[in-house]
């Protein structure tokens, strides 16, 4: 029926790019959501007045987040191609595009964790310290799982700009709708191409920010 409408469309190629655009969404998420974690916590536990307080530690990390938060992610693209050449031995397709995605976007998230682990109450933090508890029982049983609504809230957010982020990625060869949408619909002057491409991500930004809402809402005890 696409065919029909939109002559320029090959059904095969927009499936092929749709799946593209959700391998590279899904497995850079899951790497954000490790790396921004891990960052956020380190942001947070080595801040004044936490338990790893580390005044060094913590200026070494918070210029980490905020350089590569501040590279626009084209250009972040271009200056990690010979990472990304040694990494995954090709710079063009959707594997290639994974680790420029996951950089691009810890920082950010990161940003987001560190957000939601202070507005964790501290009451119950001192609380879990007077009974003795470890660091890693504070970590996994009391800030990570006091934030769930908040973390989950803070990857939905991140996973939209992603989506973007592959769209852009696409534009040099990662493949994607963003692939499909430039080399496809924009060279050739066929913008029926370019239109579906657009709504289909559309779609998928609605179809995470649904699930992202649900996850939250359910998580969120208030």
């Amino acid at each position: 029926m696409l065919s029909s409408l939109f002559e320029g469309i090959k059904i095969e190629d927009l499936i092929e790019a749709t799946y593209e655009t959700f391998y590279m969404t899904l497995i850079s998420m899951v790497g954000t959501a490790i790396f921004g974690i891990l960052l956020g916590l380190l942001l947070f536990l080595t801040s004044k007045g936490n338990i790893w307080e580390n005044r060094v530690v913590n200026n070494i990390v918070a210029a980490f987040v905020n350089i590569f938060r501040a590279i626009p992610f084209i250009i972040l693209i271009l200056l990690l191609f010979p990472f990304t050449d040694f990494l995954m031995g090709t710079i063009r397709g959707p594997n290639a595009a994974l680790p420029a995605l996951i950089i691009g976007s810890a920082p950010f998230y990161a940003r987001l964790v560190e957000i939601a682990l202070i507005e964790v109450d501290k009451g119950v933090v001192e609380a879990a310290k007077a009974m003795g508890a470890k660091t890693r029982t504070i970590i996994f049983k009391v800030l990570l799982p006091e934030s769930k609504p908040a973390l989950v809230s803070g990857i939905t957010v991140t996973t939209i700009a992603l989506i973007g982020y592959t769209a852009m990625a696409g534009a040099i060869g990662a493949g994607g709708l963003g692939n499909y949408a430039y080399y496809f619909g924009f060279q050739r002057r066929d913008f029926d191409v370019v239109l579906w491409c657009t709504i289909i991500i559309v779609l998928i930004v609605f179809i995470f920010q649904f699930i992202g809402d649900a996850i939250t809402r359910k998580l969120d005890k208030r």
